[in-house]
């Protein structure tokens, strides 16, 4: 198999297992969140997000290091180090995982009624204990399978286990079962994850030799990988996650912890399905941009950019104009009160993936410390914040601190990339996306309040996007090489008709100013 073939095999595998664990673990959340209401699901949420927490500091250095380094090795045909390399990292991994539990044991101690309000102190411990231990190893073996660059394995993991979760689900839903039984189906999902998970990769490992030795200078490099990753994953998370779901509970809003989560998770699904999709090639794109010279990387952010936006301020509109029947049609009456949390929340991710290109710069030119500046500096600036306002305004708190720092999380990383390539994006242009959004919502107004949910949602839907469509085209949103490329694909498949859209595409092309590129 040649190296076009393999990619595109991992790349459809990898695929399969994201849209996959995603999907049917959204349809799952959405089982739970209107079986238990928002009370009992704030409460359930704030643990599933400390499991989070607990396996990402677990694996804070070793995951990311158990792939660069496999990779490394087969690269450089020393498959016989690989073993050793993968026990040391093991090991290492249970060190992490002992300090986690030990710090999680002193905060059930000292302070278990603000973590875990409502729930018996020692059953919700030992949910911890297991599920973070089952969870880490799980996300290690997904780590051993990258390193293989078998996505395959990751795909076949997620494509039976993922489904198994939801059936456990349904049941204890089906059997109006109470939150424990919950907490017993994600350790026992846990437990699926981790078998299936090692039954994959374990024969991917070679046999290492006896009586082999890392070499020193290896291991001086494993370990400062895991020193510096280790940081920035930590914190890192906490900038990135819904670490406003555990502060509602530790403040006593457990029902509006419930209101924050399905906000927050909706969001940041919709986000990753739409503009996610293009934002997750950018870092590869603007790696061989950069290698082919700093002009070159400029126009690809610039054009990257746009693209983004003309994807993302759609669904920030449409989510700002029917958060309130897309939160009844997905959790029910009950979540009424995540609606406006909601479109907050979608507005928050599609200014993040909007700054995916300047992200992708940063890395791409090896501006690694001061991304985890940036990271360190916004994950302190959420947790003060959270400390803050979810004390004073609890659910409103919040929101803001969140949106907050998304704000200010992509306005320093656009900035960073602008000062890296030295060219700014067409300012107008996107001012003219953003108002054909603002257009479009406007129109799909009036529809709102008549109908129920899902006839509402997918008459706007229909007539939104065709609305937004045809402003992009009346407004100069598209470069005049996009038009030409849109005005073919019309051509071919389409064979020009309506003729109407053709003399749109047509008009829209026309050049009245210099474009950018």
């Amino acid at each position: 198999m040649n190296d076009r073939a393999r990619a595109l095999r991992n790349t459809m595998f990898s695929s399969v297992g994201i849209y996959t664990e995603y999907f049917l673990g959204m349809l799952t959340a959405i089982f739970i969140a209107r079986h238990l209401g928002p009370t009992d699901y704030g409460k359930y949420s704030a643990m599933i997000w400390l499991v989070a927490m607990g396996v990402a500091m677990t694996n804070s250095g070793t995951a990311s290091a158990v792939i660069k380094f496999v990779a490394e090795l087969r690269g450089a045909g020393r498959d016989d180090l690989i073993a050793a390399t993968i026990g040391y990292l093991r090991r290492a991994q249970r060190w992490f995982l002992a300090a986690i539990l030990g710090i999680g044991g002193l905060l059930f101690l000292f302070a278990g009624e603000h973590v875990a309000p409502g729930l018996d102190h020692v059953k919700t411990f030992a949910f911890l204990v297991i599920s973070i231990a089952l969870r880490a190893q799980y996300m290690f073996n997904v780590g051993i399978a990258k390193g293989f660059e078998d996505f395959r394995a990751t795909a076949i993991v997620a494509s039976i286990a993922t489904p198994l979760n939801l059936a456990m689900v349904v049941v204890a839903w089906w059997l109006d079962a109470e939150v424990w039984v919950l907490f017993a189906v994600f350790v026992l999902s846990s437990a699926v994850f981790f078998a299936i998970s090692h039954w994959q990769t374990a024969p991917l490992i070679p046999p290492a030799p006896e009586g082999v030795v890392l070499p020193d200078a290896l291991m001086k490099r494993v370990r400062r990988h895991m020193r510096l990753v280790a940081v920035t994953v930590s914190v890192g998370f906490i900038a990135a996650s819904e670490v406003e779901v555990f502060f509602l509970n530790f403040f006593k809003y457990p029902a509006q912890a419930g209101q924050f989560k399905v906000a927050y998770q909706l969001a940041s699904g919709a986000a990753m399905l739409v503009p996610g999709v293009i934002g997750a090639l950018l870092l590869p794109m603007m790696a061989n941009a950069l290698s082919q010279g700093r002009d070159v990387a400029a126009r690809r952010f610039v054009a990257s950019t746009t693209y983004l936006a003309l994807l993302a301020a759609p669904l920030a509109a449409f989510g700002a104009v029917f958060c309130g029947p897309i939160i009844e049609l997905m959790y029910g009456v009950e979540y009424a009160p995540a609606a406006p949390v909601f479109a907050a929340c979608l507005f928050a991710c599609a200014v993040a993936t909007t700054s995916q290109g300047g992200s992708s710069l940063l890395v791409s030119a090896d501006r690694q410390l001061t991304i985890l500046v940036l990271v360190v500096g916004c994950g302190v600036l959420k947790v003060v914040l959270d400390l803050v306002l979810i004390r004073s305004w609890g659910l409103t708190g919040a929101m803001y601190a969140y949106l907050a720092v998304a704000l200010v999380n992509a306005v320093l990383i656009v900035g960073l990339a602008l000062r890296t390539i030295g060219l700014h994006p067409d300012w107008a242009r996107l001012a003219r996306i953003l108002l054909a959004a603002a257009l479009a919502a406007a129109a799909a107004w009036p529809l709102r309040g008549h109908w129920p949910p899902l006839p509402t949602l997918l008459l706007a839907a229909l007539g939104f996007s065709a609305v937004y469509a045809i402003l992009t085209l009346l407004l100069r949103c598209w470069t005049q090489a996009d038009l030409e490329h849109i005005a073919q694909l019309h051509a071919r498949f389409a064979r020009g008709r309506p003729r109407m859209v053709a003399r749109l595409l047509a008009w829209s092309a026309r050049p009245l100013s210099k474009e950018s590129p």
